[in-house]
This record gives structure tokens, sequence and C-alpha cells, in this order.
């Protein structure tokens, strides 16, 4: 009965998502009021019916409902209660209906939280949104059903697989979906500004809270996937240029242009057209990550679905969308005002150039990624790009663009001074090139590349510090007045500069990681030692135990430095009997922001085991970096000028009336 109600509750999202996308589109043309309403209390009423549905689906995995054939495929009775509940979405049905909650709540939070909008804009924006909904709702149900039933249910469940048996599956998928469909919102307002033809400062405003949203939740759950990747899966690594990855780098770059962009528009009332553009590319790119995993033209470890059907059809979604919008765009985009000039040299000039590197490091991932599927569609030929041509044609775009980050803030609008900003990031200058020096000397004069890309990273993180120091006017007002004026300032500014600061923390644990990681593989008995990076590991013993859904075989090592025992590190295999699968579990020893890795491989014949130990530098500020941006993120997102909204136009048209 669960089951059947859940199945209605997603029946009956459809039903008011089609209403949704028609009756407040005919009233803004009508100029009726209570006929755009409707959207309103449509977007609130439907994701109340998706978040029962969901929770229906929620209640059988926990109940362990072996009828279900969902629950049935992806969960097993002794699984603990947290998998059980991440099971949910750790499988292709039960993420789709994530994926239409989230874009539900969204919608939801318009609707609540819009009434600054004018109202034939809402009505618009939520009509859009609801357009998405209907298509992905009838995927759903059409071909990806989690409510179907088995005529004779099992005992016992086949349990979900092994490697999303993490923690990880409670955080990196919630977090990338609320990015991913976060954007959504981003390209209804791109579209309802072109249905109604008119965009302007006000539309960034309104738009800007909600891409950065957006943007917070992506760039968390980049994070985290990478995280959740270097330890789970025994290799070592945090970013291996999977297509999948690539599929959420890409929208993230689109967003952060775009978060960019929205400035110089709401600001300046420039680079409106590219700012439309930008919207309608970002959630695009996001489709195109859905295409991917659930299409079956992919193998990866993140991929959900391989049914050609299901693809046909969120390919037909991808082309009805992408290609209504972006004709739409061509359509509409001439008859939009361009808005104001500014010169080469300013902020805004700054900004511009920012976009052109994000979208075009944006589109060298895209081809490189795509053009390995669209050869094999056409020649039948299969080959691979993998790391070699992203760090050649990826890293050199980010370089000038990290170079000219900390100039931005310190270039005023419309006509900058580069030669002031120049002076005003001596300091920082100074600073990268003493670390430059330092760490030369520190590696005893070994490659330039890294000590120079660790200065580069200095530079950033400084010029950061540099903004903030020049606008509360430390060192040239009296220390106190220098505070308060600190206090003063927007959260955005102090928002930008920690996501800055946050990008060039990331970059050092790049470099670091990847320039002095030391590695060592072994075959190890009980009693022998290896050493990595200064550290001896020795193995104690091997023993074995039951968990609650799988064998476990764990290993005790016993870590020293100058032969101080600084902790106990247990790996492990574990063996998953309904699957017939086997994981890796890595130890983590953390010593600051560095960490000792151990992880396990087969076992020989003559009773030793396969270790592999890495010892890396600095890798914690690889994920620490990334935080740091989204709290700046949060800083910005919780500007008291976003939260009062755009201010309402002094002569608005009556089809832009407020909403009520």
């Amino acid at each position: 009965m669960i089951a059947e109600a859940g199945h209605y509750a997603l029946v009956l999202a459809l039903a008011l998502a089609l209403i949704q996308a028609v009756v407040p589109v005919v009233g803004a043309r009508l100029g009726d009021p209570a006929l755009m309403n409707v959207a309103r209390s449509t977007a609130l009423t439907q994701f109340i019916f998706t978040a029962a549905s969901f929770a229906a689906l929620t209640y059988l995995h926990v109940t362990s409902d072996f009828s279900v054939v969902n629950v049935y495929e992806n969960s097993h009775s002794l699984k603990p209660l947290i998998y059980k509940i991440t099971g949910v979405w750790g499988n292709h049905e039960g993420s789709m209906l994530l994926w239409v909650l989230i874009l539900a709540l969204f919608g939801g939070l318009v609707a609540a939280f819009g009434n600054n909008l004018p109202l034939s804009l809402r009505a618009h924006v939520l009509a859009v949104q609801a357009w998405v909904g209907t298509a992905f709702y009838l995927f759903i149900l059409l071909t990806s059903n989690p409510f179907l039933r088995i005529a004779n249910p099992p005992i016992e469940g086949r349990d979900l697989n092994p490697i999303l048996q993490d923690i990880g599956l409670a955080v990196h998928p919630p977090m990338l979906y609320l990015g991913y469909v976060g954007f959504s919102i981003s390209f209804s307002f791109a579209v309802a500004a072109l249905i109604e033809g008119r965009i302007d400062a006000a539309w960034a405003r309104w738009v800007r809270p909600w891409t950065l949203m957006a943007w917070i939740f992506l760039t968390l759950g980049i994070a985290m996937g990478s995280y959740w990747a270097y330890y789970e899966l025994g290799w070592g690594g945090w970013w291996f240029w999977d297509p999948v990855e690539n599929a959420s780098l890409m929208p993230w770059l689109a967003g952060t242009a775009l978060l960019h962009s929205a400035v110089v528009m709401e600001k300046r009332d420039a680079l409106k057209v590219w700012t439309i553009l930008l919207s309608i590319l970002t959630f695009s790119l996001s489709l195109l990550g859905t295409f991917l995993v659930r299409s079956g033209v992919l193998t990866s470890v993140h991929t959900f679905a391989s049914d050609p059907a299901r693809g046909v059809f969120i390919l037909m979604i991808l082309c009805l969308f992408i290609g209504g919008s972006l004709s739409l765009y061509a359509w509409r985009a001439s008859a939009l005002k361009q808005g104001g000039l500014f010169a080469p040299i300013s902020r805004e000039g700054a900004l511009v150039l920012n976009n052109l590197l994000l979208t075009t490091a944006c589109a060298t991932v895209f081809i490189g990624t795509l053009y390995p599927l669209a050869l094999e569609v056409l020649t039948g030929d299969k080959i691979s790009v993998g790391a070699p041509f992203f760090n050649l044609t990826f890293a050199p775009l980010f370089l000038p663009l990290l170079l000219a980050v900390p100039f931005g803030p310190l270039l005023a609008w419309k006509r900058g001074d580069i030669l002031g900003a120049t002076q005003r990031l001596t300091a920082a200058g100074i600073v990268a090139l003493a670390t430059i020096a330092v760490v030369w000397a520190w590696t005893r004069g070994g490659g330039a590349f890294a000590p120079l890309m660790i200065g580069l990273a200095v530079f950033v993180i400084a010029g950061a510090m540099s903004d903030i120091i020049e606008r509360a006017q430390l060192f040239r007002v009296p220390f106190m007045t220098a505070v308060h004026r600190a206090r003063g300032l927007p959260r955005s500014a102090w928002g930008a500069a920690f996501a800055h600061a946050g990008l060039g923390i990331a970059l050092i644990g790049v470099v670091c990681e990847t320039t002095w990681n030391s590695e060592r593989i072994a075959s190890m008995k009980p009693g022998d030692v290896a050493q990595v990076g200064g550290y001896e590991v020795k193995l104690d013993g091997i023993t074995q135990q039951q968990g609650p859904n799988f064998r476990e075989q764990v290993s005790r090592f016993t870590v020293t430095y100058d032969g101080k025992t600084i902790g106990v590190m247990t790996p492990s295999k574990r063996n998953f009997a309904t699957r017939g699968m086997s994981t890796t579990e890595a130890a983590l020893l953390t010593r600051g922001v560095s960490q000792l890795y151990v992880s396990l491989g087969d076992e020989h014949t003559d009773g030793s085991i396969a270790v592999r130990a890495y010892y890396k530098p600095m890798v914690l500020l690889i994920w620490f970096g990334p935080v740091l941006m989204a709290f700046g993120g949060f800083l910005s997102l919780s500007d008291r000028r976003l939260r009062v909204g755009a201010p309402k136009p002094a002569k608005a048209p009556r089809a832009l009336q407020p909403a009520e």
C-alpha cells in the first residue's frame, strides 16, 4: 500500500506540474493576477507530493520491503540503517526521484520567498521550472518507476553495491544534485526573461542568490566526491579526469563564470546577453551530466543505468530544453539592450577576462570528454582521452586566471588603474616571491615548476587579504578604526576574499601532493616493516571479523617516526557474500594537513599480503580550499543586499506588478 501511495503521489505531482506549466503562462498573457498566482500554490503543493513520494520510498527501504523491485535490488535486511536510508538514492530510480524532489524544492522556495519578484516574472519562472519537472516526472513514471512490485517477493534482497555502502553516499549525491538542479532556477529566470523580452540589473539581483546557492552546493558536492574516491577506491588519487567527474566540473566552471558576469550586470547593467546565455548553458551542462550518467554511453564507477531506452528519453529531454532555450535565445537576444560600456582596464574588464578563461577551460573539458564518444559513434574507433590531455589544456588556462584574480577586486568600476592595483599588490608579490625562494631552497634547487605554482597560490591568498586590508585601510588609520571598518564591510566582500583564498589553498594542496607524494608497494608478512616518507609502517598482524552484512579482513599497522610510535592504522578488505564483491577500506593517519595512507591488495600463497602505502604532504588542503570557497559563498549569500532583494523599479509596467 505504501508503494502504491508513493506512486500515486508522483502521478499527482505530474498533474500539478502540467497545471503549473500552462495556467500561469496563460495568466501572464491575459494579465490575470489570479491565474498567475496559480504558479505559487501549485509549486508548493507539487513539492509536498514529491516529498511524500520520496518519503514512501525511504520507508520501503528502511522496512526492507523486498516486494518492491527497487528495494530488492538495492537493499539487505542486515544492512546498517544509515545505508538503508542512503541506499534510496544509491540506484538509478531512487536517484532520479531525489533529482525531481530537489527540482520541486527549488520551485517551492521561489514560490515561498519570491514575493519581491514581479508577478509575471515569477509566473514565467515557475512555469519554466514546471516544464523541466514535467519532463522528468514522465521519465520516471514511464521508464524508471521506483515503486514496481515483484509478484513473488523474495525473502532477502541483493544488497547495495558495496562501494556505495559508505557515509560518502549520504553527502555527495545530495550535495551534487542541489548544485546540478539548483542551476535550473537560473535557467528558468533566463528563459522567463527571454519570454518577457526584459532584462536589467534588477533581474541580475534576483537571480544571483539562486545561482550562488547552487554554486555553493556543487562546490561542496564535487569536493566530497573527490575525497570519497580518494579514501574509498584505494588508489590514493583525488581526481581521475573520469568523464562523469568532468560532467560535474563543467557546470561548476560555467556557474562560476555566471556568478561573475551577474555581478557585472547588477553593478553596471552590462553583459546582459552573455549572462542570459551562461544561465542557459550552465543548466544545459547539468542536464548533459545527467545524460552521461544514465544513458549507458559511459562505463564508470559513477554510472547508474545502461538502458538505451532511458538514454534516448533523456536525450530527447536534452534536445528539447537545450535546443528550445537556445532557439529562443537566438530569436530574442538581439532585441535586448546591451547596457553600459566600460574600459578594458576596469573591474568589468577583469570579470570579462575571468569569464573568457573559465568558459574556454570548460570548452576544453567538454571536447576532451565528448570527443571520444562522438568518434566512436561516427567511426567505431575507440580512443581514450586522459589526464595528459586535460593537464596540457586545462592548466595553461587556469594559470593566467589565477594571476588575474587578485587584480580584479582592486580595480575600479568602469575605468581602472592597473598601475595603482599593482602597487597595492606589492606586498602580496613580495610574499609570493619569498615563498618561491624558500620552497626552492627547501627542495634543494629541484624543479622550478612546483615552487612557482606555490608562489602563485600564495599570491592569490595574499591578494585576497590585500583587498580587505585596502578596504579597511589597515596601517593607514588607527588599528581599532580599521577593525571597525572591516566589520562594516559588505559580507559579499568578505565572501569573495574567502573564496579566492580557498582557490589558492587548494592549489597549494594539489601542487604539494602531486610533486612530493611518496609511495611504497610491498608484500608484507606480520613483523615486516615498510618505509614511506620518513615513516616506518610495521605490520603487526591480520585478523578476521564479521560485519553486519560482510566478512572483513583487518590488518593492524604500527606507525613510527624517528623511533617514536605516532599511531596505529587498520586498513581492511571486506567481502560481501550477497553481492559477491569485495572492497578495500584504506586507513588514514592525519599529521597536520598531511596524511599517511595505507591500503591492502591481494593475499599471496606464502601468507604475505600486498600493501600500498603513501605519504601525501598537504593533501587535506585540496579539500579545505573548496570548503573555504563554499564558506565564502555562504557569507556572500547572507549579504543584506541579497536578502533584501532587488529594489523595485520606479515605473514598472502593469504586467510586472509586484507579486501578492
